[in-house]
């Protein structure tokens, strides 16, 4: 085989593992359900004028950092503005957390300190893992926000985290799949 077909070949082989991804969220109807829910859940928020607070590491972040983007700008069609806040782009409050307290409370001092009541805080990690998206899940719930958190499968300790109000598992663990579950 030469080069070029090996290449042709992986590339369907990963579209067709997104397609597939696709194809299993519409199968499983309770997540089609959970997802419409916790849109919902925005929109009340951000219609009260409330903010969404996202965070995750590594490409979760850059994940966290998109998903504000679309609110912020402009998604699909023109709306005004809505308030969304990536938790990982103050690379100063990031250091100076990690430097003081410990890189498992950069995303927990950062809610306590942006937080306002009706807010809602949504976590990412793939592996469901990641012990500063589960402290900032737990943070977020015991000062008063709604919680979420996207994990991949099998979902990790976030997936049996009791301060989540809502999971949303993406059906792959594997990362280029989980992510194409979630945007």
């Amino acid at each position: 085989m030469n080069q070029d077909a090996d290449f042709e070949r992986r590339v369907a082989n990963s579209i067709e593992a997104s397609v597939a991804v696709q194809q299993n969220l519409l199968r499983r109807s309770a997540l089609v359900s959970l997802i419409a829910r916790v849109s919902e859940i925005l929109v009340a928020a951000l219609t009260r004028g409330n903010k969404l607070l996202l965070f995750g590491n590594g490409g979760r972040a850059a994940d966290a950092q998109h998903i504000a983007a679309e609110f912020v700008g402009r998604f699909a069609f023109d709306r005004p503005a809505l308030s969304a806040l990536p938790l990982s782009v103050n690379t100063s409050c990031l250091t100076a957390i990690g430097n003081d307290y410990g890189f498992e409370q950069v995303f927990s001092r950062q809610l306590e300190a942006l937080r306002r009541p009706g807010d809602v805080a949504t976590g990412f990690s793939a592996s469901g893992n990641s012990l500063n998206v589960l402290n900032g899940i737990s943070t977020a719930k015991k000062i008063g926000l709604h919680t979420i958190a996207f994990t991949g499968t099998p979902g990790g300790k976030l997936k049996q985290a009791a301060d989540l109000d809502h999971r949303l598992c993406a059906p792959s663990g594997e990362t280029p799949a989980y992510r194409s579950a979630i945007f």
